[in-house]
């Protein structure tokens, strides 16, 4: 159950809508906080505990479930003149599809994060670049789109479930780490036709 903690920590259940000095916390398909007033707090701060709502890690047009997460730990601090300081970090396990045979692995991703936001640049509209901080919603924060940012840049470029991960057939696709198939996989690649004429001719000379 969510409930107060001491000096000014909270942590919050998915479950039920908590809220602290008035402002609130929205669930749905991301958490989201409302940070408003530590934004207009000079060296107010809060730490929260919280979980990620999402089910799945998007990644462009892939989606990764989550095999487990972390509470993810967030400290929100102003540093004064409305510069906002957010660090923190967890963990989450993904499955993401093995390169070679395409069963799912669990990738154990360790994540932290720490980012300090000026949000008299942000209402002015002199902010650099906006994409930076496409996880705010006004002076909302959503957590897991924060934190989705963070993992996409850990995700590793292959994945094998084994290292010596046999693959599929590229006759029938059987799953060959199961057995073999009996396909005769003798047969050419006829797109590499041409590169086999070139090395015959080689070979000719």
């Amino acid at each position: 159950m969510a409930k107060y903690l001491t000096r000014g920590h909270f942590s919050v259940d998915k479950n039920i809508a908590f809220m602290y000095n008035g402002k609130g916390i929205k669930l749905g398909d991301s958490m989201k906080i409302d940070i408003s007033e530590i934004i207009s707090t000079n060296h107010k701060s809060v730490h929260i505990t919280t979980q990620l709502e999402a089910d799945s890690l998007r990644c462009g047009t892939e989606l990764y479930p989550y095999a487990l997460k972390s509470p993810v730990d967030i400290t929100i601090s102003n540093e004064g003149k409305s510069l906002v300081h957010i660090c923190g970090g967890g963990s989450v396990d993904v499955l993401m599809p093995c390169s070679r045979c395409l069963d799912d692995v669990d990738v154990k991703l360790d994540y932290d994060f720490d980012q300090k936001i000026d949000f008299n640049q942000v209402r002015s509209g002199t902010l650099d670049d906006l994409d930076e901080i496409s996880f705010m919603e006004d002076d909302w924060l959503d957590v897991d789109r924060f934190v989705e940012q963070e993992l996409i840049t850990r995700l590793p470029m292959k994945v094998l479930c084994r290292p010596d991960c046999a693959g599929l057939c590229p006759v029938c696709g059987k799953n060959l780490n199961e057995g073999d198939c009996g396909c005769d996989r003798s047969v050419p690649d006829p797109r590499m036709s041409a590169v086999q004429d070139i090395f015959n001719q080689f070979k000719e000379v």
